[in-house]
């Protein structure tokens, strides 16, 4: 049996406690409360003065807290005499098992910390990352919460979505919607480009400012593409987006631009 677990020590643990002994230890735990309730109202009124995110504060609040009653802890075990150099080893081993064992865990709170200092996005946002696309719903220490124009609700770990490319469609306050579409040949570009405007004149919530432009983006095989695009707010975007796509048609069709598709044309020539 290690000699210190040996009954022996405990004896004589309880035969060194004196009434002076324990009067000075309840002074020395007294003190040291005092202390930590001084450290942590300067520490609460610092963080509430600074820039932080409450959710971070909260976090750092609770952790130095924790430190500081083990710390405590500590220094009235030795005022009692406990040795508490076997105490603080078994401490260290502990933590670096409980480490390796949620060394995943932590790499989410990692994450979550950075994510809620940095604010790469709020709650509310319409994002792109981790090969996901939703409204962000909740960011917690761990994971981040995302719901899909489809109805679903996706947790990414916080570890992998800090480590990832984010898009933030909602942090600059508008979109641009670009429509591509082909029209034919035949049709000069301005008749193109007048019909692709009147579709954006009769599209609701479109801003006046960027102007929307028409752009000739390539010429295909039987049809020349062009470009359309224009801004909105970002959170109108889709309602812009199908809204234009109609309006585009019907454009079409009033100015005389024929929508071309894939076709091919076979020549029969008589011999």
């Amino acid at each position: 049996m290690p000699e210190e677990a040996s009954p022996s020590l405990f004896g004589e643990f309880f035969s060194s406690l004196s009434l002076t002994v324990l009067f000075y230890s309840l002074l020395t735990l007294v003190i040291c409360v005092i202390i930590v309730k001084i450290v942590m109202a300067v520490l609460r009124k610092v963080l509430s003065r600074s820039k932080l995110e409450q959710n971070i504060a909260g976090y750092v609040l609770a952790a130095v807290r924790i430190l500081l009653l083990i710390v405590t802890a500590l220094i009235v075990a030795d005022r009692l005499g406990i040795p508490v150099n076997s105490v603080v080893a078994l401490l260290s081993v502990l933590s670096l098992a409980v480490t390796l064992a949620v060394q995943t865990v932590l790499s989410n709170v990692a994450g979550g910390l950075v994510i809620l200092a940095t604010k790469p996005f709020v709650a509310g946002d319409y994002v792109s990352a981790a090969g996901s696309d939703g409204t962000v719903r909740e960011v917690t220490l761990t994971h981040t919460a995302l719901d899909t124009p489809g109805g679903l609700r996706v947790l990414i770990p916080n570890g992998t979505l800090s480590g990832e490319k984010i898009i933030n469609y909602t942090k600059l306050g508008r979109r641009r919607v670009e429509i591509t579409v082909s029209a034919s040949y035949d049709d000069p570009a301005q008749t193109v480009r007048g019909a692709l405007l009147e579709a954006v004149r009769r599209t609701d919530k479109v801003l006046d400012d960027p102007a929307p432009a028409v752009l000739v983006n390539s010429y295909g095989d039987s049809s020349i593409q062009y470009l359309l695009h224009c801004w909105c707010r970002s959170g109108d975007y889709l309602t812009v987006y199908f809204a234009l796509n109609e309006a585009v048609r019907a454009s079409f069709e009033e100015a005389g631009v024929t929508m071309t598709y894939n076709h091919l044309n076979v020549h029969i020539l008589d011999k």
